[in-house]
Formats: structure tokens, sequence, C-alpha cells
């Protein structure tokens, strides 16, 4: 079992534990400040940070051990995320007790706009609205922060993932489960600490990709697919195939969507 089931799983996988989808978040005072300095201070300042670490690797090489540690540390401690391929997110969105859909974070840090692909676990909007600044979003239309079903919440989901999304759950201080974001490397904060600064603040899927040689034909569909460089081309014999870097591979599952032959498939880490 991975450091997060051993400590918070009660002998299973650490999201499945019911205990994590408590909605108690707003009467934990530390849970609360979070929430309320989350926008501002993990979502703006961290892309801030990302920038000037960003600079200091290509001066450098490589972030200094230490500081690397501390970011995957306090990123444990508060805001750690893992890769979840779409069957399991369904488990999780499953076992909510409510599904706010609200603006992605890091795209509106970004600039990009707002692009909904957020979804808060098990508190309500008027807590989201009560606990953090939505002036931070500029100006929502009229339907602010949506209570959407989870069926139709998954469906969402399944939606964003045929357009390139990566799913992620996150915690609001560890190990409270309070969102799934359905992201991009190049759009996500952590993708893009995790590619550029080779800091781990989100974990491997409890899955990883598979290849059947037989069916596979060699097209690198699956290769231009994946967003963690997870997947080589390997000849043997004039005959191409995929391989899997089992490493690099966080078991998204993406890659199976760009298979044409159904050469690819997820198993169990």
């Amino acid at each position: 079992m991975c450091e997060f089931c051993t400590k918070h799983g009660d002998g299973q996988i650490w999201y499945k534990n019911a205990k994590n989808f408590s909605g108690d978040l707003v009467s934990d005072l530390k849970r609360r400040g979070y929430i309320e300095r989350f926008v501002k201070e993990t979502i703006q300042d961290g892309f801030v940070k990302l920038g000037r670490l960003e600079a200091l690797v290509r001066k450098k090489g490589a972030l200094p051990e230490r500081v690397r540690t501390a970011m995957e540390e306090n990123a444990r401690q508060e805001h750690f995320g893992q890769v979840l391929p779409i069957e399991e997110i369904r488990d999780v969105v499953m076992k909510a007790e409510t599904v706010v859909r609200m603006p992605c974070a890091c795209r509106w840090a970004m600039g990009k706009g707002e692009v909904r692909a957020c979804y808060g676990i098990s508190i309500g909007p008027e807590q989201w609205y009560r606990h953090v600044d939505m002036n931070s979003f500029g100006s929502l239309p009229d339907d602010g922060l949506e209570v959407v079903d989870r069926e139709e919440a998954i469906h969402q989901m399944k939606h964003l993932e045929e357009h390139g999304a990566v799913h992620t759950i996150w915690t609001m201080v560890t190990p409270f489960i309070g969102a799934v974001c359905n992201c991009t490397l190049e759009d996500c904060l952590a993708m893009r600490t995790l590619s550029g600064i080779k800091v781990e603040t989100m974990a491997r899927a409890e899955f990883i990709a598979r290849v059947d040689e037989e069916k596979c034909i060699g097209c690198g569909q699956c290769e231009a697919t994946c967003q963690f460089k997870a997947i080589r081309d390997k000849e043997v014999s004039g005959n191409h195939y995929a391989v899997i870097d089992t490493h690099a591979c966080y078991g998204c599952g993406l890659c199976r969507n760009g298979c044409p032959v159904g050469a690819l498939s997820l198993a169990r880490r």
C-alpha cells in the first residue's frame, strides 16, 4: 500500500475511506483557515513561486534537494493530489454528499478565463461562498457555483477527459478530500510543478498502463496522448510496439483513448 493508504486508509485505499469524505471541513479551524487562503496563497502565489523556481532550475540544472523535499512534505500535509482513472473517479464522486462544479483556480490564475473543470466534494456552495473570496474568480454568471447531480458530474468529467483532461483528487488539509480536478499539463499548477521542477505534489494512481503487444500496431497515438512522457516506441525485428515507463506512468488512463485497436489497459500497480 502507498504511504497515504497506510496512514489514512484504515486498511484500504485512502480515498475509499468514508472518513475522508466528512463534511466537517469548515468546523475545523485549521481547515477553514486553509480554505480561506487557498485561492490566493496556494494557487495565485503558487504560480509566481513556480516561475521563480523554474528560472532557478534553468540556471542551476536542478532544484536543491532540501527545497524539493520541503515542498513535497508541505504538500502532503495540506494540499496533496493523486491521479485517478475515470473508473476510480466514479467511486469517489458517488461517495460525496454534495458535488459543486466551480471554475478552475489554476486557469483563472493564468488569465485564461473561466473553465468549470473543478468539483468540490462534500462541501455545499454556501460554505464555499462563506469561506472563499469569490472575487478571485472575477464576475461569475448568475448561476454561480453549481450543485450538480453525481451522475451528471461523472458524465461531465468523461467529456473533459475526451478533451485531454487528467483526473486528480485533492486534499484540503490532509486527509480530507476537498475536490476533484480535471486539468492538463499546460494549465495545472501541480502538473507543471512536476514537469518543470521535478517536485511531486501529487501521487501516481494505484494503477499503471499495460500494452498488449499482440494487438499493438506501433502507431504512436498513445505516445502522443500521454502527458507524462511515459510511453516510447520499441522496434523488434522490424515491428514497432509501445513500451510503458513504469516509473513515469501516472496511471491516468488517457492513453487508452488514443489507441485505435484497444491495445492499452490499466492494471493494479
